[in-house]
């Protein structure tokens, strides 16, 4: 278990230092020169390398799902290959060989950094499984899937980031490429990106959805509209395609089944798939909350699977939230951190190494977060289902909209005002505001990937901001941290490619959310389980603050460090912690939030 470390320095012995510095091991041989690459073995993940193919050396974290069709393309190109090379080096012969397009052929969860002659270039997968990050200090480069590694770079001397602090409360994760390390930034998924010696950053976007209704269908029905069964029966191919690439070869895999339809589906289509046993797991937070486990047990049941539920107690969460904040690179402020830690050891503990989710019917294909913009929308005498002419959009119209659409997040942007000091809100007058993540996708120009369709701009922008810097982070990081590889097969590139070449209305069709998607496995899956409403998942927060995290929360939040950084009023947290004010029954969730925000300043040791 590895995460790596790469430099571009003047000398291989500048490099080197840098490297050493940011606590890589670094392996040189006489004679080599340029960039310089190294693993991190004392934290988890899946790095490899350094490798060389065609003169160029890389390492990274790769995995690749669709390696017997990445083989196929370059023995056509005439390019000797290894059947058996490791991940890595075949993602860099593809990269090598086909430039741009051979990463775009690829399918996985990969983070690649290659030492191109003077050049250091960061590749990061199409929809974000895997995180990348660089930053520039004393005429150099570095870039690490460890942001950990760079703040122990003493070259590039990071302290807080205050626009990323106000992003995060805005949104409970970071949406783009700014990190809370200053001068530290995150390489966006579906980029390549070419550092250069002289400070120069070139970058190239080799995948974007876009919106193709219709595609690889409509000139089966000479140009008209296919019905929506074709789409149903279309995505079912993809979808079994997707579940069946992420299987491991010859071994158990494991499912967290939380009762939704996403992982249903998902756990459905493993056991049909599967030659060998599958075991779903599912969480518990006590028998007096609504939960979800009747379905998950019909679920579990109805698919023959070895099925575990785990009980999560408020202690065992007041326990571990320093822990489970600390294993990610950037705060996620999601109250399931600790129990999707504990499913990670759970599945580890069982012998298992690959365990596949349901993250990604919500993003991709159009959940109940939506509706507060549609409604918003239709009352403000847009359309929710037709072209919106959004991307023309100047004024106050369009800026309405973001607004709208970060006020639909119910975290903390309009508590900004009460809840930071005057010096932090003084501070940020100056700073670029975080409408700037979601702008490109609500007024989206060609670059951006087009969506005319209100409820794609919608799903292209969860897609690119929640899907990849909170979801997908998180799976990866928690499940990497217990040597287990998390898998998403609705986030596979091209499930996300036929969402948005079906048509908006089999998505949201009527009240019926995700359309589509449970039409394509109904035959799988009981009625009451493909039809039931979304509930989600019950966390009692608000119990946990007001119980086993109490004092816990008292003692960060209120004690001498969170004062000396001088980030939030103190009478507003007291106030919070009370229960005072109108923020039920968000009010724990918005706590949750601060809190998480501390914990990881501390176990990253910014000030």
């Amino acid at each position: 278990m590895a995460r790596f470390c790469a430099c571009l320095a003047a000398t291989p012995e500048r490099a080197r230092s840098h490297l050493a510095a940011m606590g890589a091991a670094v392996r040189y041989d006489a004679g080599t020169a340029g960039p310089g690459a190294a693993l991190i073995h004392d934290e988890p993940g899946h790095a490899t390398g350094p490798f060389t193919a065609y003169g160029r050396t890389a390492v990274g974290e790769v995995t690749l799902h669709n390696r017997p069709e990445l083989l196929a393309a370059l023995a056509r190109s005439g390019a000797p290959t290894r059947p058996d090379c490791p991940d890595g080096e075949l993602l860099l012969r593809c990269w090598a060989r086909f430039g741009a397009a051979g990463i775009r052929l690829a399918e996985g969860m990969f983070a690649l950094a290659v030492h191109d002659g003077g050049d250091l270039v960061l590749i990061r997968d199409h929809v974000g499984a895997r995180t990348l990050f660089y930053a520039r200090a004393d005429d150099a480069w570095a870039a690490s899937t460890s942001l950990r590694a760079l703040r122990r770079w003493p070259a590039l001397g990071n302290g807080l980031e205050l626009a990323a602090v106000r992003s995060f409360l805005t949104f409970a994760y970071l949406p783009g490429e700014e990190t809370l390390l200053r001068g530290v930034k995150e390489v966006l998924p579906g980029r390549c990106l070419r550092l250069a010696d002289d400070g120069t950053v070139t970058e190239e976007h080799y995948w974007e959805p876009e919106e193709r209704i219709g595609q690889g269908l409509s000139e089966w029905y000479e140009g008209g509209d296919p019905p929506a069964e074709e789409y149903a029966l279309r995505l079912r191919g993809l979808l079994e395609e997707a579940t069946a690439r992420r299987l491991p070869d010859a071994e158990a895999v494991a499912v967290l089944l939380s009762g939704g339809v996403d992982s249903s589906l998902v756990t459905a289509l493993a056991a049909k798939l599967h030659a060998h046993p599958v075991h779903t797991y599912s969480i518990s937070f006590g028998g007096e909350l609504p939960n979800e486990l009747g379905y998950s047990g019909l679920v579990a049941t109805h698919c023959r699977t070895r099925h575990r539920v785990l009980s999560v107690s408020g202690a065992a969460v007041a326990a571990r939230l320093a822990e489970a904040a600390a294993l990610l690179d950037s705060p996620v402020g999601d109250p399931l951190t600790v129990p999707n830690l504990m499913l990670a050891e759970a599945v580890a503990g069982d012998g298992l190494r690959v365990v596949l989710n349901g993250e990604g019917g919500d993003p991709v294909f159009g959940g109940p977060k939506n509706l507060p913009m549609l409604v918003y929308e239709m009352h403000r005498g847009g359309g929710a289902g037709g072209s919106t002419g959004s991307a023309g959009s100047t004024g106050d119209a369009a800026d309405a909209r973001e607004n709208a659409y970060l006020r639909s997040y119910r975290k903390c942007f309009t508590d900004l005002p009460d809840l930071l000091t005057a010096d932090a809100l003084d501070a940020l007058e100056a700073l670029p505001r975080p409408e700037r993540f979601i702008t490109p996708y609500l007024r989206p120009g060609a670059r951006d990937g087009r969506m005319d369709h209100l409820l794609n701009q919608l799903l292209h922008c969860n897609l690119r901001t929640k899907g990849a810097h909170h979801i997908l982070t998180k799976v990866e990081r928690l499940t990497a941290s217990q040597g287990v590889q998390g898998r998403s097969p609705l986030f596979d590139r091209r499930v996300v490619d036929q969402a948005f070449a079906t048509p908006p209305r089999w998505k949201l069709n009527g009240t019926v959310e995700k359309w589509v998607l449970k039409e394509a496995v109904r035959d799988l899956l009981p009625d009451t389980v493909v039809d039931r409403p979304k509930s989600g998942m019950r966390v009692p927060v608000q119990q946990w603050l007001g119980g086993p995290l109490r004092e816990l929360a008292g003692d960060l939040l209120l004690g001498r460090e969170a004062r000396a950084r001088g980030l939030f009023r103190q009478d507003t947290v007291r106030a919070w912690m009370k229960g005072d004010g109108a923020l039920l029954p968000r009010q724990g969730g918005k706590l949750w939030l601060v809190l998480t925000l501390e914990l990881w300043l501390r176990a990253y040791d910014v000030r």
